[in-house]
């Protein structure tokens, strides 16, 4: 948590009553602007109550005054939902968006539009509700063994919007038609076409906050022990399940109607609290009221300036390019001590007695399965096995095993390598954010440079890689690299990757059909050319792993530990990660940011007994080949002749390992 030092220091500057004024006064004067070019301020102002009959005035009655009164009464839900979720699990990260919440929200909302739309007809808000309580129920299964630690709390709502994000994207790929207007939607569009909405919204968030202020006094408690809570007679389990029950249903109300609102509930509350209010009465009231300050401003903003940008800006996600740099400022206040996850020592698993020999066996198993991928699919007609002499091999199929095989073994190495570096058996390149940062510069490189050609595509992804791995470095170095830093910057740039997703999906250009086929990992666009380079720089960059094994198996042991065995600590960190981002940009560019076999290819070679270094890389990298090689198949051949992208089959594998593997910690 914040501490009580900075407040203090902080308040004199900057108080909640200051803090809001300054907004409003902001929004007063952003709206008197607004209105003065759209109609004069006189006749917007009486266009509020009576639109008349010009055009100008029609549009300010029933698009631009309810998109303001919109604005406010989402900030304001998603805020109070923010301070609810915070105060239940005493962590200032938790956040509708950064539990998962949000994500369930939509996703629900989206299946229940393909599958059962009778549903919505009953009430959109209980269909989000019910999409964003599983969601919640979900981040509580994982981390209800380690008490609710706020690190495996925020980790768990990561994985889940990322493996919520996947479920989303293939509904997206086979429902394009269906559902295309719920990408603007589903990145938090505040435009209005008339009153309905609001009248929708307002009286739900009253409930809400009238539960909340009726809760204000019992939900006090939590900021005890669990020994002094139970002293005085409350039941925290109903407690919790209660405050974030209202939090679940403040954020499904407000999703129900504008989608993901980025970064609204995370931020108000911790400016709150940092500019001094201590009290959860007052952070209820001033929360709320800053929220629905800071999103009616940054959409004033957005709206004053958009007749200036190439493509429409959702505004859920400009409050998400805006907060990420936020959750970065915050990470270094946080006290995360005796919170930390296990240590990679403590999860050793048995050693194979011949790890050479199972090393063979996983070959001759990846030699088999190729053969089965080449040879073997369906026609129009039926099963078919293919000949060797059959050009389709060459042409279509030979291409996606070489490079799925590849960037198995890339992200494979690059996870075994982050993990022994942390010491962390749950960091991997997706969930440190270096695959999004990859991914942020190679979309700014298909959108912003002319027909850019593979080579160019492979620097950009490698520089935003760097870029990534220097935000990490820069951000963590004074705290010696602690694995728990690591992963809450990961969602930090997680959250950035997410903003420019939303942007470039929502922005109607004919490329997006491409980038969403590359963000979902399809091999589809692979020739045999691009395949060939993909193994050449997969071998290349193996090679070049393999002579740093003595490093990883010194460097779990701890810093003190390995400085004293002439280890030289911060080169070999550095060297490593630049090893990483290499090898992560080079596998994002082929199957996308969210695979997650650099999660679970490295803990599937150290259960099978690969524990040594060397052998751990080896292991790792035929099972990772395994993986995306069985993925690519599965996703061919699984809904014929549809296809199923193999990264989006192997996060789907891969995310439901993590929730598995991090329920037992």
């Amino acid at each position: 948590m914040p501490s009580d030092a900075l407040a203090y220091r902080l308040r004199p500057r900057l108080t909640p009553v200051r803090a809001c004024l300054t907004l409003g006064l902001a929004v007063l004067a952003l709206a008197l602007v607004e209105l003065d070019i759209r109609t004069g301020i006189g006749d917007g102002l009486a266009a509020l109550m009576a639109p008349g009959y010009a055009a100008e005035t029609l549009v300010v009655h029933f698009a631009w005054w309810p998109r303001l009164a919109m604005a406010l009464l989402a900030g304001g839900g998603l805020a109070l939902a923010g301070v609810l979720m915070q105060q239940v699990l005493r962590n200032p990260l938790a956040a509708p968006t950064t539990l998962g919440v949000a994500s369930g929200a939509n996703l629900a909302l989206m299946a229940a539009t393909l599958l059962t739309p009778g549903l919505l007809g009953l009430g959109r808000e209980w269909v989000a509700l019910a999409g964003g309580g599983g969601a919640m129920a979900l981040v509580f299964a994982l981390a209800w063994r380690r008490g609710l630690a706020p690190v495996v709390v925020v980790l768990g709502g990561l994985v889940i919007n990322l493996y919520f994000g996947a479920l989303s994207m293939v509904l997206l790929l086979f429902h394009q038609e269906e559902l295309k207007g719920l990408l603007i939607w589903g990145a938090g569009s505040l435009a209005q076409n008339g009153w309905q909405d609001a009248a929708f919204l307002a009286p739900r968030l009253a409930l809400g906050a009238l539960a909340a202020l009726w809760l204000r006094r019992p939900l006090a408690v939590l900021e005890l022990d669990e020994a002094g809570a139970r002293s005085l007679g409350v039941s925290l389990r109903h407690l919790r399940l209660a405050g974030l029950g209202l939090a679940v249903f403040l954020t499904g109300c407000v999703v129900s109607v504008v989608g993901i609102i980025g970064f609204i509930g995370l931020a108000a509350p911790n400016i709150v609290r940092l500019a001094g209010s201590r009290r959860l009465g007052a952070r209820l009231l001033w929360s709320t009221l800053l929220g629905a300050l800071l999103l009616a401003t940054t959409d004033l903003l957005l709206q004053r300036f958009s007749g200036a940008l190439p493509t429409l800006i959702p505004t859920g996600a400009t409050t998400a390019a805006l907060g990420a740099p936020l959750l970065l400022w915050l990470l270094p206040r946080l006290r995360l001590s005796g919170e930390a996850l296990p240590r990679e020592a403590r999860a050793i698993a048995r050693r194979h007695p011949a790890p050479g020999h199972l090393a063979a066996w996983l070959a001759l198993g990846l030699v088999g399965l190729g053969v089965v991928a080449l040879l073997a699919g369906q026609t129009a007609t039926g099963w078919h096995w293919a000949t060797p002499d059959d050009g389709t091999l060459l042409q279509w199929r030979l291409p996606r095993l070489l490079a799925a095989a590849g960037c198995g073994v890339m992200l494979a190495i690059a996870g075994t390598l982050i993990q022994r570096l942390t010491g962390n058996p749950m960091a991997s390149p997706e969930l440190l954010g270096i695959s999004g940062g990859s991914a942020i510069a190679l979309m700014g490189a298909l959108f912003l440079l002319p027909a850019p050609d593979n080579l160019t595509l492979v620097g950009a992804g490698t520089l935003g890689a760097l870029a990534s791995l220097a935000v990490l470095v820069g951000l963590n170095r004074g705290s010696g690299l602690q694995p728990e830093r690591l992963l809450l910057t990961g969602v930090a740039i997680t959250a950035l990757f997410d903003a420019v997703r939303a942007v470039v999906l929502a922005g109607g250009d004919p490329r997006g059909q491409q980038v969403i086929a590359w963000l979902s990992g399809s091999t589809y666009y692979v020739d045999l050319t691009s395949a060939l380079t993909v193994g050449g720089a997969t071998l290349l960059l193996a090679l070049a792993a393999a002579p740093l094994s003595r490093w990883l198996d010194i460097l779990p042991l701890g810093g003190a530990s390995a400085t004293a065995l002439g280890l030289p600590l911060a080169r070999a960190r550095l060297l490593l990660l630049l090893l990483v981002a290499l090898l992560t940009a080079g596998a994002t560019l082929v199957v996308g940011p969210l695979s997650f076999v650099g999660l679970l290819a490295p803990h599937l070679a150290r259960l099978l007994g690969f524990s040594r270094a060397g052998f751990h890389l080896l292991g790792a990298a035929l099972c990772g080949a395994l993986l995306m090689v069985l993925a690519d198949w599965l996703g061919r051949q699984w809904l014929f002749p549809e296809e199923i992208p193999a990264g989006l089959v192997a996060s789907l594998l891969g995310g439901a390992y993590f929730l598995w593997g991090l329920r037992r910690l």
